[in-house]
């Protein structure tokens, strides 16, 4: 079983954007990313700061894809 990184926000939603997430609206410093096929989830972006591996694993599983698929997306 693969360990979760704990990859900051920008990180995250350039991974995500990769597979087709589009940021459609900000509120502070939550952006809000959704797929054309309906899924949806919020990443907060905080300067300087990673996200821990709890609301990781909670972005994950509100776009429904796994650990491996997520770090393959990380390191492209």
């Amino acid at each position: 079983m693969t360990r979760l990184p704990s990859p900051t926000g920008e990180e995250i939603i350039k991974a995500l954007s990769k597979i087709g997430f589009q940021p459609v609206s900000q509120r502070g410093s939550h952006v809000k990313l959704r797929h054309v096929d309906g899924r949806t989830t919020i990443v907060p972006i905080h300067k300087g700061e990673s996200i821990g591996k709890g609301l990781t694993a909670k972005i994950l599983r509100d776009v429904d894809i796994s650990k491996e698929e997520f770090l393959l997306l990380l390191s492209q």
